[in-house]
């Protein structure tokens, strides 16, 4: 009687038994749909994993729903053996193991919860109570809270083995001005000056806001805020994404001036920074002779997104009367029809000496003829043009002939040159001719010049040399970045003139300026041949092979990731469905992926150095791009995806489908990191450190804000900047922050939250007044994220008391 009471006692309630039910249904449907996804997988080719894990764990759902202690055993026997699974497909790597078990391990959780109140269910008795799952739950809870906990932590990429030493500024050698975009034509992104340095930084604070009221509205291919300001003297430049300038106080922040040039165009508009000239100092003249004054003697060059290239006298905001038409160049001159937004001007213009030389931005993918590539330098003085390079057209060295324009659907250069002032040469880095994807109908000098760093004399704009990094690109891999001048070490104590070129395909060039010959080996490599009709490929493509690859690796299935184990599946289905052979895989009638994807890879944000230590760094994203080609009568009427979707490509026989490559809930397809900053030795060519950049905390699944400081490393877009005191500053990422790294280690040691993202250059100066150093940069949006704002923030160290 009494045994009889004891087992009723133990017998749970009508609520455990519905929880079985309901975590056994539950666990049922994740192996329904881990089975049937597992099963197109298998028959793609790829993994058997998933079919046999999901029907082992559709029957472990059933027997629990049945109040079988046997579905938490065979539950027990799924979670050890994928363990072993994962560890054996991806080493131990934190994030892909995440992806892989952590849903499993908080299922497993549950079930070890659960066990006990299953052995009281079961109709036949089992020996013991089960209290040793709860053993078991409790290791399960611990390494879920330790994965957790985990995700937190910034984990080098690759690790800096040495720290380098900080060479202070000797004195005099302060830097004055930020006169460039680049801070120099060289593009080195680099100041010396170490007022601000690793001991005091994290003292850092808000010295100054300005707001321009002229808030960028985009549509992914709309206004941006790209702008890194120019200081010169006591006043900041800077430019809005609409073209509008504005003259800051250095110490205040408080407006001087501003022009507006009411521009206007549909699409891409943005200003990623201004042209700077200022004339030379006179000779000194006789005691009774008073010297004219210089009209404009202090220029700023606006590039329009309109097509104008405007100057404004810098002291006073108003044009320039001498230069153009009443301060105004248009560049839409000998260059045809320019429908709007076909052709425009979004990065800085150059000023080499004399001259003030544009390319600009040509629409990519609406059809053959697009406006011209020419590139062409401008007096700074007079706006007259001094020489034009046409790379249709050799012969047309200046103005075309009468009734012609210059030659159409050109490769084009968008992005910021370089000028070297002692070689009188200015590196061009040129794009491909329009469309992208399409090349059949290329003539041979669009082959000759595309996705190449031409060199041309800056007095005449005669090619010197020119070096392709993408030969009959298919891809959309221009180049995409300003050129890094540096003069490397070399093998007998000295040092050789180099050039540094990223790419979009995350290969990274090292060439002598002078002569385009490479420094670093480069090989040609076999790449694998398309099939469309009436296309031509390159059996080869250059690697090269004695600078670090960043990011550019071939993708396997176990390349696969997801936040969970139900989107890698569905990642692993996109991939295999997909053509995938490595970098150079090239587009075709079927569906291919492209990695790194057409907005790479590296980008137009360049690369910043540090001379005491030789040491360039560069900063990534690593997005892929699904492609196909569509035949012509296929392409829907008004098809125009500026940014994704299917372009026309009017005057080939295809269009083409763009999408990136991500997973249902809008996270790219491979494993973390989606973005880095690397430090590269010049001197010895080596990867330094590598570290993830940005974190979820303003970004998410479906676009929805984690608020989660989770440092996976997201896409980058923007310029860094060195300081000779051993710290390199960035703002180009997905959440919305400030940073300082050590540029020795590549640790973050400062971070400043910012009222929007950026995608901005962070500058520094010191103020002529106040001798105080202060680091500015421009907030006006991250580019996947919807928030918007028009602020340039600048911060100090707090005023000794």
């Amino acid at each position: 009687m009494n045994d009889a009471l004891a087992v009723e006692r133990r017998r749970p309630g009508a609520f455990a038994r519905w929880l079985l039910v309901v975590v056994g249904v539950a666990i049922a449907l994740v192996g329904l749909y881990l089975a049937g996804g597992g099963a197109y997988l298998a028959v793609l080719g790829g993994s058997w994993y998933f079919v046999l894990c999901g029907l082992a764990m559709l029957g472990a759902g059933v027997l629990i729903a049945k109040g079988n202690p046997n579905g938490a055993s065979l539950y027990g026997v799924i979670l050890l053996l994928s363990v072993i699974w994962a560890v054996w497909e991806t080493g131990f790597e934190f994030w892909p193991l995440v992806s892989r078990l952590f849903v499993f391990a908080v299922i497993g959780l549950v079930v070890a919860l659960l066990y006990p109140t299953l052995l009281r269910v079961a109709p036949e008795p089992h020996d013991g109570d089960g209290r040793g799952a709860y053993v078991l739950s409790g290791l399960l809870a611990a390494a879920i809270v330790a994965t957790s906990a985990y995700a937190f932590v910034l984990n080098p990429i690759v690790a800096a083995d040495s720290e380098a030493a900080v060479t202070p500024v000797a004195k005099g050698q302060e830097q004055k001005d930020w006169k460039h975009w680049g801070n120099t034509t060289h593009g080195d992104r680099f100041a010396a000056l170490d007022q601000i340095n690793k001991d005091n930084v994290n003292q850092l604070q808000v010295a100054w806001t300005f707001r321009s009221g002229d808030l960028p509205q985009s549509t992914g291919s709309g206004a941006e805020d790209q702008n890194t300001p120019l200081q010169i003297g006591d006043t900041l430049y800077h430019c809005t994404a609409y073209g509008k300038v504005f003259a800051i106080d250095v110490d205040s922040g408080k407006e001087r001036w501003h022009f507006d040039p009411k521009g206007s165009a549909p699409n891409w508009q943005r200003c990623r920074g201004l042209g700077y000239f200022e004339e030379a100092a006179p000779a000194a003249a006789p005691a009774d002779t008073a010297a004219a004054p210089v009209a404009c003697a202090k220029r700023i060059f606006l590039p329009t997104i309109d097509a104008r290239l405007i100057a404004i006298n810098a002291e006073t905001g108003e044009p320039c009367a001498d230069f153009g038409n009443q301060g105004t160049v248009d560049l839409k001159t000998d260059m045809g029809e320019v429908k709007d937004g076909y052709y425009q001007q979004t990065s800085t213009p150059l000023v080499a000496g004399n001259v003030v030389v544009v390319g600009g931005r040509v629409a990519d993918n609406f059809s053959t003829g697009e406006p011209p590539g020419v590139v062409r330098a401008f007096d700074v003085h007079s706006g007259e043009l001094v020489w034009a390079w046409d790379p249709g057209n050799p012969q047309t060295t200046k103005r075309p002939p009468e009734g012609q324009t210059y030659t159409r659907g050109t490769p084009n250069v968008w992005s910021a040159m370089a000028y070297d002032e002692k070689l009188g040469l200015i590196y061009l880095p040129t794009g491909n001719a329009t469309p992208d994807f399409w090349a059949g109908e290329r003539t041979e000098l669009d082959d000759k010049y595309s996705s190449s760093v031409v060199a041309v004399e800056a007095a005449t704009g005669a090619i010197r040399w020119h070096f392709q990094m993408t030969h009959h690109d298919l891809w959309d891999f221009d180049i995409p970045a300003q050129p890094l001048l540096y003069d490397v070490p070399d093998d007998a104590g000295g040092t050789q003139p180099a050039l540094a070129q990223i790419t979009k395909q995350g290969e990274i060039f090292l060439l002598n300026r002078a002569t385009g010959v490479p420094i670093a080996k480069v090989d040609e490599k076999p790449v694998p041949q398309g099939n469309v009709p009436g296309e031509r490929y390159s059996p080869t493509q250059p690697f090269s092979v004695d600078m670090p690859s960043i990011g550019n690796q071939q993708l396997y299935e176990s390349d696969m990731w997801g936040a969970t184990v139900f989107d890698q599946l569905l990642c692993r289905i996109q991939f295999k469905g997909m053509r995938h052979e490595g970098v150079y895989t090239p587009p075709g009638l079927d569906r291919a992926l492209q990695f790194p994807g057409s907005l790479g890879g590296m980008n137009w944000g360049s690369v910043s150095v540090d001379p005491t230590t030789n040491y360039m760094f560069v900063n990534d994203m690593r997005l892929g791009l699904a492609n196909y080609m569509i035949p012509r009568e296929k392409i829907a009427a008004g098809a125009s995806g500026i940014e994704m979707g299917v372009v026309p490509q009017a005057g080939t026989p295809f269009g083409a489908m763009r999408e990136r490559f991500l997973s249902v809930a809008g996270i790219p397809c491979q494993k973390p990191p989606f973005g880095t900053m690397s430090a590269i030795d010049l001197k010895t060519r080596k990867l330094v450190w590598q570290v993830p950049v940005g974190t979820v905390q303003d970004t998410g699944p479906l676009g929805i804000k984690m608020h989660l400081p989770i440092p996976i490393g997201m896409p980058t877009l923007g310029a860094s900047m060195a300081t000779q005191s051993g710290l390199l500053f960035f703002a180009g990422t997905q959440d919305f922050y400030l940073r300082a790294f050590d540029s020795g280690s590549g640790e973050e040691v400062w971070k400043a939250r910012l009222p929007v993202g950026s995608q901005s250059g962070p500058m520094t100066y010191v103020s002529p007044k106040t001798g105080k150093q202060y680091i500015v940069v421009s907030a006006g949006g991250a580019r996947q994220s919807p928030e918007r704002g028009d602020y340039v923030i600048a911060y100090a160290l707090p005023d000794k008391p």
